[in-house]
């Protein structure tokens, strides 16, 4: 068996954090089956996102200090992975990280069991769901689809989950890859799914 890393992604607005945490939760008692935390350099209360908030000086001496695997930058925060996910993955663990769409050429040169999940949602879905959250114009709206057009473009081999409609019903396909492509080999066999 080998381990894998799962490695999910999603335009802003998509659901990729409900999605996570709900398949999180689903699967609290796997012990093969671990979710990666991110540090992040905005405050812990900011966004849906289960995440370890750090000051940009402490990300920086982390960076220096070797403590992540994987780190990026995107929409003016810092984004890291601790190395704890190598100890994890030694250890046979599938480990479920939530990533950036422009970060995977990088995570698959790194790494060589990389599942690259993308969660997907319809342009008009995607747009509603930005602008219901009043955190940009409508302007800087339109440019996060047009950039989300691009990236999806560039994931033609990824798995994905569509997140149009309700929350169990996306989260339940998702925690269906997940078990699919773990180092369980789909075992015991009503845990499996087939494509």
């Amino acid at each position: 068996m080998k381990a894998r890393l799962i490695y999910v992604m999603g335009a802003s607005g998509s659901g990729k954090d409900s999605l996570m945490r709900y398949a999180r939760e689903k699967l609290a008692k796997d012990t093969n089956i671990v979710f990666a935390h991110r540090y992040i350099t905005r405050p812990a209360d900011a966004g849906g996102e289960n995440h370890v908030s750090l000051t940009l000086d402490e990300f920086s001496s982390r960076v220096a200090a070797g403590l992540f695997a994987l780190h990026w930058q995107s929409h003016g925060h810092h984004y890291g992975i601790g190395i704890e996910i190598d100890q994890w993955l030694a250890s046979g663990a599938t480990v479920i990280l939530n990533g950036s769409r422009e970060y995977l050429p990088q995570v698959s040169g790194r790494y060589h069991n990389v599942v690259p999940l993308l969660i997907e949602v319809s342009l008009d879905v995607l747009r509603e769901r930005l602008l219901s959250r009043g955190r940009e114009t409508r302007e800087q709206v339109e440019k996060r689809l047009q950039r989300h057009q691009v990236l999806a473009g560039a994931c033609e081999g990824c798995l994905k989950v569509n997140n149009d409609g309700q929350l169990h019903e996306s989260g339940d396909t998702l925690i269906g890859l997940i078990l699919h492509h773990s180092v369980n080999d789909c075992l015991p066999p009503d845990r499996c799914i087939h494509s």
